[in-house]
């Protein structure tokens, strides 16, 4: 027979057992994080999938209102330049207004300019909406990645870093191929108005679930920030661009990103002009190969915090060396004949063309105080979308005008040549970048 023993306080009901709250809080720390992580990159998601839905109704729209390839590369464009031209004001805001509620705020924003989209009747409104939409998504990435590496250890931030950015390829992914798919079947309306409606529940929920008083509880930082804390230091915002460091981390980011940023918006348009697929084929097809370049920003973070465990400085290294093998692989792939060759080249170089994302945001995280994290991800972020996300897709179209679309997707790997330079020279001064750091702060990682 056995005994069961239960422990009462003073009033005879069941006292808190010490071992067993213990147990219980440390399982809801370990937990919530992931939490946090989750629904920050399904936000993420439905971010790109409102972005990208537009790539696969490029042939819809290109019909429908006689379209030059410079005007549809212009609707994807303003959502970049918008992104570009506030992240970094927004971000500003979002570090004192509260992270949580300003990323509710900016999910409904675009799901509802995503809406708007469905009900334009020409290419004036169109753009007019994407305008709302580019407002919306502005600061996303920025603060978002700043809350998920908050409550994470940053011995992990490179691999974290790569698969939230990654969320951007798994959104675009699903924004072109469902996107595709339900403009074949219901029309490019329903495509936009179905992404809309993906957004509004994931922000439902991660206002539901997530607040600025749980992250700070939850915060793995050992420096606390002033929101937090109430009291402490902040950084000024000008060490964000006087560590010569972060600028290099800046620019071989966005400029990596130049290439990426084309093959998410120019594959279908690819796979319909060149291998004679319907839009909705061709969206499954380039899909594929965005999933690649998303797959990439996770696998090479993962490889890039493994390489960098004790040698923070590597990082720097792994970041050159995914930058040099898509250069080799998509200038190769473009120049070839059509075939199973080019796809495997081309499929390649997309699977590195975004791994350093993951890389030069964990310099990112390094270099920079705790206290303006989330407006060095917003610089980060105006970098990558004015030179990378905007300008990459907008030049290749220009190109495409006048040279035809194979021959500048021929071009746009040679950014690269840029990146790597940046990248080089960040990597000689970042132990010169760590000690400007640790002057202002010592408490940060070293």
């Amino acid at each position: 027979m056995e005994l069961h023993t239960t422990a009462t306080g003073t009033d005879g009901c069941p006292a808190a057992v010490p071992g067993l709250a213990a147990t219980r809080t440390t399982a809801a720390r370990r937990v919530y994080p992931w939490v946090v992580f989750t629904l920050a990159f399904g936000l993420l998601l439905a971010d790109y999938m409102s972005r990208q839905v537009l790539s696969a109704v490029f042939p819809f729209l290109k019909t429908e209102w006689a379209l030059s390839d410079s005007k549809l590369a212009s609707l994807s464009s303003i959502v970049a330049l918008m992104v570009g031209l506030l992240t970094l004001p927004l971000s500003l805001l979002a570090d004192r207004w509260g992270r949580v509620r300003s990323l509710v705020l900016m999910a409904v924003l675009w799901s509802a300019a995503t809406v708007l989209c469905a009900t334009a009747t020409g290419y004036d409104q169109m753009l007019g909406a994407r305008f709302l939409v580019g407002v919306g998504e502005a600061a996303y990435g920025s603060v978002g990645i700043a809350v998920v590496l908050s409550v994470f250890a940053p011995r992990v931030h490179a691999a974290l870093s790569g698969a939230f950015m990654a969320g951007g390829s798994f959104g675009s992914v699903l924004g072109v191929a469902f996107g595709g798919i339900i403009a074949v079947q219901f029309g490019w309306r329903w495509a936009f108005a179905t992404m809309a409606i993906v957004g509004l529940i994931l922000a439902a929920l991660f206002r539901t679930l997530i607040s600025d008083v749980k992250l700070a509880r939850h915060a793995a930082d050992p420096a606390p920030t002033p929101r937090a804390s109430g009291v402490g230091f902040r950084a000024p915002v000008s060490t964000l661009f006087t560590n010569p460091a972060v600028l290099c981390a800046y620019l071989g980011s966005a400029l990596q990103i130049f290439t990426a940023a084309v093959l998410l918006s120019w594959m279908p348009s690819f796979f319909n002009r060149y291998y004679d697929l319907a839009p909705d084929k061709a969206g499954a097809i380039a899909s594929i190969f965005v999933l690649l370049v998303g797959a990439g920003m996770v696998g090479c973070g993962i490889v890039t915090d493994r390489v960098g465990r004790t040698d923070m400085s590597r990082k720097w290294t792994t970041a050159i060396g995914f930058c040099l093998v898509s250069l080799i692989c998509l200038t190769v792939g473009f120049s070839l004949e059509h075939g199973a060759p080019q796809l495997v080249l081309i499929g390649i170089g997309a699977l590195f063309s975004g791994g350093s994302s993951g890389p030069t945001a964990a310099m990112v995280a390094n270099l920079t105080h705790p206290s303006v994290r989330a407006s060095a991800f917003g610089t980060l972020t105006l970098a990558n979308s004015l030179l990378g996300l905007a300008l990459g897709p907008f030049v290749v179209g220009v190109l495409a005008d006048h040279l035809g679309l194979a021959a500048a997707l021929r071009l746009a790997p040679l950014t690269y040549l840029i990146a790597i330079a940046a990248l080089i020279l960040g990597k000689r001064v970042y132990p010169a970048g760590l000690r400007r750091l640790a002057a202002l702060n010592p408490a940060a990682p070293q």
